[in-house]
């Protein structure tokens, strides 16, 4: 099985005519997607390599049950997409654009939440994939097979190492959430559902410093998760006061360093590794 993205998943691709959105579309088409349509109202009646362009996402709901949408516009128009997704009750909208504003993530997830329809994933993230079922994002397809890890991860360049490291084992969902101060799915949704897939067998959960939503994780995984999580933290040499990488990974203090959330985590009965490659080897003790 998997979470959120499946075989039987319809996706729309906001922006599907912009560079990245059409690159990407091919990419996941080619993974076994089914991409149902495209949208951009001005160059609406085209096609994408046969992939219809239509003028709303609404439409792509109405006339090709389009149950996912993934979102490839610039930052300024990021919110009305995602506000049009939300409107149009799409259960899954995975947001790849990075630099939007927080204020307008903000924004379109609290209108998200209020509407209750839609699952939000990112922005600023690789997207999801359900390796032999389909392929929401930007992640590589080529790089693992289907297997019972879930994985959740805030970096995208971690999430394809992992799943590359662990290939021969295989997931039933990867989730790359993003790392941006304010996003949709948490650490912790990914892990709920994952308890919940009765063929996930383990889960990795790999964090970065910054913020406190790895010690938050730690808490929900000694409350809550009865499958062996594995977990990465990256920034372990990162220096105090230092902004790296992700607009969120910012560490004042002894708050949200990695050594902090690795005591967290390890006291919630995870397995922590220092580097991707000990992290994957842990995980391999556990399910090979």
């Amino acid at each position: 099985m998997s979470i959120w993205l499946d075989r039987s998943s319809r996706i729309v691709v906001q922006g599907i005519t912009g560079s990245e959105g059409t690159k990407h579309t091919r990419r996941m088409a080619a993974a076994g997607s089914a991409i149902v349509a495209g949208v951009n109202p001005r160059k609406a009646g085209q096609d994408v390599d046969g992939i219809p362009v239509l003028s709303s996402v609404q439409q792509a709901v109405d006339e090709h049950g389009a149950n996912v949408a993934v979102v490839f516009v610039p930052p300024a128009f990021t919110k009305d997409a995602v506000t049009e997704a939300v409107d149009a009750r799409v259960p899954l909208c995975v947001v790849i654009t990075e630099g939007v504003p927080v204020k307008d993530t903000a924004q379109f997830f609290q209108y998200a939440v209020d509407a209750g329809s839609t699952r939000i994933i990112g922005p600023n993230c690789p997207g999801i994939i359900s390796p032999g079922q389909s392929n929401a994002g930007i992640i590589p397809s080529d790089i693992t097979g289907s297997g019972p890890i879930g994985l959740v991860s805030k970096s995208g360049t971690l999430t394809y190492q992992m799943m590359y490291e662990l290939r021969d084992i295989g997931f039933s969902t990867g989730v790359g959430i993003g790392g941006d101060p304010v996003i949709g799915t948490t650490h912790i949704d990914a892990l709920a559902a994952f308890e919940a897939d009765p063929d996930t067998q383990a889960i990795v959960m790999i964090g970065e410093i910054g913020g406190d939503a790895e010690e938050r994780a730690a808490d929900f995984i000694a409350a809550s998760v009865t499958k062996p999580v594995v977990g990465y933290v990256a920034g372990f040499t990162a220096p105090e006061g230092k902004t790296m990488g992700h607009a969120g990974a910012i560490v004042s203090g002894s708050s949200g360093t990695a050594a902090a959330k690795q005591q967290a985590l390890e006291a919630a009965g995870v397995r922590v590794g220092r580097t991707p490659n000990e992290t994957a080897r842990l995980m391999r003790d556990i399910v090979s």
